[in-house]
């Protein structure tokens, strides 16, 4: 089904019955996909003195209750409420929900103990395009992804010099198949996030991180509509669904 649609100002084409989902679903078992030190999310009925909340076990719904952390059991969306004493909310942050991005694919190098996205790597992957999203696939990219188990593996990150050129192009939100723009351990610097996010100075609140994610292999590199969900909790962060269709000018 096709269907046409107006981003600042310019219309494009996309087939909405045609979506990429990059998004990690959300399982209560060890092998979901983890990081930060977490147990595995959790989903269970809910239980009184006198009923579960299973069909499969006498109650007339399915009434769960789900335990899980954003930011290390899936796919989310946060923003600089993540790294601020004052509150910010993903909900109140993020007004807009369709964005034209960039699918780029880096091989993270090498630098010490780590493997970094350097600026360079960015520039030479994004040249002169002009995209209020870029979505970072990095090799190797196997199904792995799904079920890694990131807490004390010290996975690739970006150099704060990678956030700074993005902040630089005005781009507005990246989206990484990673556990966090910055090093599992880092001291509490968070100089990716810190330098996207421009803390030093007037904050984008409208700036989101989504991390997390992944990008089917079958995902060309190049220029594509996103369509960022997120569910509206009050929170920095809130799992999230991001969605891309292949556009026709």
């Amino acid at each position: 089904m096709k269907a046409v649609i107006n981003v600042n100002s310019r219309t494009y084409a996309i087939y909405i019955d045609q979506p990429l989902d990059l998004s990690i679903p959300l399982r209560a078992e060890k092998q979901n996909v983890n990081a930060w030190y977490l147990d595995e999310p959790r989903i269970e009925p809910v239980k009184t003195d006198d009923w579960i909340g299973s069909v499969a076990q006498g109650a007339d719904v399915n009434f769960n209750n789900i335990y899980f952390n954003p930011h290390g059991h899936g796919t989310h969306t946060e923003c600089v409420g993540h790294i601020t004493e004052k509150t910010y909310s993903i909900n109140q942050c993020l007004k807009q929900f369709f964005f034209v991005a960039e699918v780029i694919t880096v091989v993270p190098e090498k630098k010490g103990e780590d493997f970094v996205i350097s600026a360079k790597q960015l520039r030479y992957a994004i040249g002169n395009k002009k995209r209020e999203a870029i979505v970072i696939r990095t090799l190797p990219n196997t199904k792995e992804k799904f079920s890694a188990q990131y807490s004390n593996t010290n996975p690739p990150y970006l150099l704060e010099e990678a956030a700074i050129y993005l902040k630089n192009k005005n781009v507005k939100h990246i989206l990484i198949d990673l556990p966090s723009l910055d090093r599992e351990r880092d001291d509490g610097l968070l100089l990716a996030h810190n330098a996207f996010w421009n803390t030093s100075g007037k904050i984008r609140t409208e700036a989101t991180i989504t991390e997390l994610i992944y990008v089917p292999n079958s995902v060309e590199d190049g220029k594509y509509i996103l369509n960022l969900q997120i569910a509206p909790f009050e929170n920095d962060a809130s799992p999230s669904k991001p969605i891309l269709y292949k556009l026709y000018e």
